[in-house]
């Protein structure tokens, strides 16, 4: 293995805490939770995910002043997150963008750990969620600021010929990769409010220097942001990894979550389904096999709670098997399982990985590996 870990960062996208966790959501998290506890057995792994980072956004920013605006001083302690996402459908169809209304909001977000008593609501069923799911909490109620400030990713941008900056002119920024034929695209209006991208810039272009390699796991649908983003970091000398995660599609439609429409798939709703049938560790896996191996990297197959139920039988057995079986205490032997599904790259792949426990004819998975990436 080496005397030297390689050091990985992972840094998914980051879902905001406006509405209630979908089945795209959840996939999105999974698939990045096993790749984190699985790449951690073979490298030092950090796994950044700010909510901070990416609170002075206008989609989160505009509905914290739309909800002080049209609901006063609503107790939101109480209300479920189905409740808040659809206040937050509300503000999407409103269409209004009002930037001066936000500024107090921004230089809370800049300057203090402020977040709208909608949005730590929110993170706090979440908790819940990571808590129940399993999954690898990297601090969704911490205060975790970008590196950078606005100013000083814009500035660094432009000394590498990498930004345009209008706003002297009273026009916008850019993010200007010309160069390397990708399209000019805005990062920072003319009224200062910075987009998701701008907001990735700001964490990412301080960290990843500091690492071996960056995997960026994203929504398939913002390609074109995250290929930018890679041309960037790259040109910074980083070595830089993209991977893409399709949607799941409801009833064969995908459709965004400010639009709503989901009530009946949420992450609440799909642990109501399975009630208390199941015991941690079958729920935790069987989510893992359904997720990531059944619905797979791309974005064709529709969500189906037949196959999510069929995909927890199947991890009971799995489970079964793996205690019946006798256990290699061997950490080589860990190592070996997961060295094969890396691919040239030091991150374990997750699809590879998992759909590995399901081949016909395989031995019992090992208990370790059962443990330490997928429970």
């Amino acid at each position: 293995m080496g005397a030297t870990r390689r050091k990985v960062l992972l840094a998914p996208i980051t879902v905001t805490p406006s509405k209630p966790l979908t089945p795209s959501h959840l996939k999105g998290l999974l698939w990045a939770d096993v790749m984190y506890r699985a790449t951690a057995q073979v490298a030092d792994v950090t796994y950044r995910y700010s909510h901070t980072t990416y609170h002075p956004t206008e989609q989160t920013l505009g509905f914290w002043e739309f909800l002080d605006r049209t609901r006063g001083d609503t107790d939101y302690s109480c209300l479920s997150e189905e409740e808040i996402g659809e206040l937050y459908v509300r503000y999407r169809a409103e269409g209004a963008m009002p930037s001066a209304e936000m500024a107090p909001y921004a230089e809370a977000v800049e300057h203090t750990d402020y977040v709208h008593p909608a949005g730590a609501r929110v993170l706090r069923l979440w908790a819940g969620h990571y808590e129940r799911l399993g999954l690898h909490d990297p601090g969704l109620l911490a205060h975790q600021p970008p590196g950078l400030g606005l100013q000083e990713m814009i500035d660094e941008l432009v000394a590498d010929e990498l930004g345009l900056d209008q706003r002297d002119l009273g026009g916008p920024v850019y993010l200007d990769a010309t160069r390397f034929g990708l399209p000019l695209r805005q990062i920072v209006a003319a009224d200062g409010r910075p987009n998701y991208l701008a907001c990735a810039l700001r964490e990412l272009l301080p960290l990843a220097a500091e690492y071996d390699e960056v995997v960026l796991l994203y929504d398939r649908e913002l390609d074109p942001d995250y290929q930018l983003l890679e041309r960037v970091l790259t040109h910074k000398g980083t070595l830089v990894h993209r991977i893409p995660i399709g949607r799941v599609p409801i009833d064969g439609k995908i459709t965004s979550a400010r639009q709503g429409g989901w009530h009946d798939h949420t992450v609440s709703a799909l642990l109501r389904s399975v009630g208390d049938d199941h015991d941690p560790a079958t729920l935790r896996l069987g989510m893992r096999l359904y997720f990531i191996a059944g619905l797979g990297p791309g974005q064709q197959e529709s969500f189906r709670f037949d196959l999510l139920r069929k995909s927890l039988g199947r991890a009971q057995k799995l489970l079964r098997s793996a205690e019946e079986a006798p256990e290699k205490g061997d950490r080589g032997a860990l190592f070996g399982l997961l060295d094969r599904h890396r691919r040239g790259h030091t991150h374990i792949d997750p699809y590879r990985l998992t759909s590995s426990l399901l081949g016909r004819g395989n031995r019992a998975p090992a208990r370790a590996l059962l443990s330490t990436v997928f429970l």
